[in-house]
This record gives structure tokens, sequence and C-alpha cells, in this order.
């Protein structure tokens, strides 16, 4: 796992005034259902005055100024409610200067929606890839032409920081945190408990194959789903895998395909290939070993399967990757 998604569970949530709700509580369930789960999350909630206005009226109150952070702790920044365009700062120096500390001690920043304003005041989007909700695109260009602000996706990872598009797309960031640091059967695990799919935004270093096809509620093709992600080079037939989940081939078969609308060896497929482009972006393991650890025993035939999956050879996604 990358060095920079391993993080110390420690969750400090900076409340600013006019807090929008749901780009707060959206997140923060992601967590403390992952905590629930077993993920050792911990959260605690900070803003600059002890008691601030959620956009909606509601008061919260008792909250801490903000505190150190460092490495491995993540700092999140829910949406506030921004009024007309405005040439004054949209958070307080104070606050900026807390968001720029926190990146130097090489803490994770995320925000959901608006958010992304008080990272664009600290100067922490300069030269990032990053996204908020769809009506500021075009203002946080113009307030922010350094940052590379990208529509019509859910959410950026860029390094240490993190950015969401607008509301229920901070839910999206959450899972997407949680996957990183504790494994696509967590994030799956969190999404299920909570009843909401699982989405990702179409770019390719984003999409997680383990998390496609999840939208739905049958839980004998969930561990199945789950069996291949955790045993990506596995040999099991078809009727090794009906055995794990008692059902006979043809009967695992038509639940998965009616789950998923593909089939177990098909989705197995996926998910090495996927797998596979991943460990040649983040691993410096040749091509053969590379194939070898996702299940494919030829490596002549690895490569063709790639190809045809996407677009071009396994040997292009490191003259690409960024």
């Amino acid at each position: 796992m990358d060095r920079e998604n391993t993080g110390t569970g420690r969750i400090v949530v900076l409340v600013l005034p006019h807090v929008n709700l749901l780009d707060l509580a959206g997140p923060v369930q992601v967590f403390d259902t992952a905590a629930h789960l077993g993920a050792p999350y911990r959260i605690e909630y900070a803003a600059e005055s002890a008691q601030v206005s959620s956009a909606q009226g509601l008061r919260l109150a008792e909250l801490v100024p903000p505190p150190p952070v460092g490495a491995g702790d993540l700092v999140l920044v829910p949406g506030p409610s921004l009024g007309p365009r405005s040439t004054e700062p949209l958070v307080s120096e104070g606050v900026a200067e807390w968001l720029r500390t926190a990146h130097r001690a090489r803490a994770r920043i995320a925000s959901v929606c608006t958010g992304a304003a008080a990272l664009g005041e600290a100067g922490l989007l300069d030269g990032r890839r990053c996204t908020t909700h769809w009506s500021l695109i075009d203002p946080m260009r113009e307030r922010y032409p350094r940052a590379r602000v990208r529509e019509a996706v859910l959410y950026v990872h860029d390094g240490l920081v993190s950015t969401s598009a607008g509301v229920a797309a901070g839910t999206d960031l959450a899972l997407s945190l949680v996957e990183r640091e504790h494994g696509p059967e967590m994030a799956c695990a969190v999404a299920r408990q909570l009843v909401v799919y699982l989405r990702r935004d179409g770019s390719s270093g984003q999409v997680s194959p383990f998390l496609r096809h999840r939208d739905h509620l049958d839980p004998a093709v969930h561990r199945v789903q789950d069996h291949l992600a955790r045993h990506p080079d596995s040999q099991e037939t078809l009727a090794d895998l009906a055995a794990t989940v008692n059902l006979s081939p043809r009967g695992l078969s038509r639940a998965f395909t009616a789950a998923t609308g593909i089939t177990p060896m098909e989705y197995r497929q996926r998910l090495r290939l996927e797998y596979a482009g991943t460990l040649l972006r983040e691993t410096d393991l040749t091509i053969a070993t590379v194939a070898a650890r996702c299940g494919f025993r030829d490596p002549r035939h690895f490569r063709r399967l790639f190809r045809t999956r996407h677009g071009f050879p396994p040997s292009e996604v490191r003259r690409s990757a960024p």
C-alpha cells in the first residue's frame, strides 16, 4: 500500500461557519461506521469559535480550537454555504495558516464540496488537480488560477490533498479514503451498512475494480466478490467458488450474473487486469511478475488480454504514469 495512504486513524473535522450539515455528516458517518467495523478511526471536531451555526440553523457547540496535526492525520473540511462572489477572504487567515501548517506537517487534507475554497485560500490547490460543487467550478478557476479545477468528477486525489464535488459526493470521497487505508472489503462493508452505492469518477487512476458491480444486496455474491478480491492469483474453478457459499456452480453463475451483469469468471478477469494496472503504476515489478501475482500463468496471454481490455500494452502504463 502507498505510504501516503497509510494514516494514523485520527480525523480532525474543521467546522467552518455556516457549514452544510450533509457535507459534515456524510463523511463523518462513513468514518464512524468504519470505526464500528474495526477501523481505528478517532474523530475530533475543531473550529475557531466554540460554537458554530450550520447553514441549516443547527448550532454546533463545545468545539475546540484547531489542534496541531501530524503526518498521517486527516483534516476534513466540510463545505460551508458561500454567498455571492466576493473579493474578501472566504476563510480567516488563522484558518488558512492552520491548513498550511497541517500540510507542511504531512497531514492529509480532504475537502467536501465548497470546502475546497478553504484549501484554495490557503494556497493548497496551487498546481493541484481538484474539484468542487458544479456551481463553483468557474468561480474557483477565476479565484485560484493556479488550481487545476476539474469538472464532471466526484472527487480527486492529488498527493496528500483530496477534494470532492457537491454535498453527497463527500460520502464517495470518504469511502474512497477508507478503501485506500483499509482495503476494498472494508469500504464495501461500510457502504452496505449505510445502504449507499459505491461510485467512482471514471478516471483510470481512481477506479477500483474491487468496488465495481457491488451495488446489489445478494450476500452470497458479495462473499464471492470478497473472496476473489483477496485471492487475485487463485486458480479456483467455478465449482470451487460455488462451494465457498454453499451453492451449485450453476446456482452461483445465475445469482452472480443476475446481481452484477457478468459471470464470476469475467469478474475475476476484470479484477486481475485492473489489479495488474495498479501494480504496474505503483511498483517496479516486472511485467512477468505482475502477471503471476494476478493469476496469469502466461505473460504473453496477460499482455494480449491487457491490451484488449485497456487499448494499450502493459508497458505503456509506466510511461504514462504521473
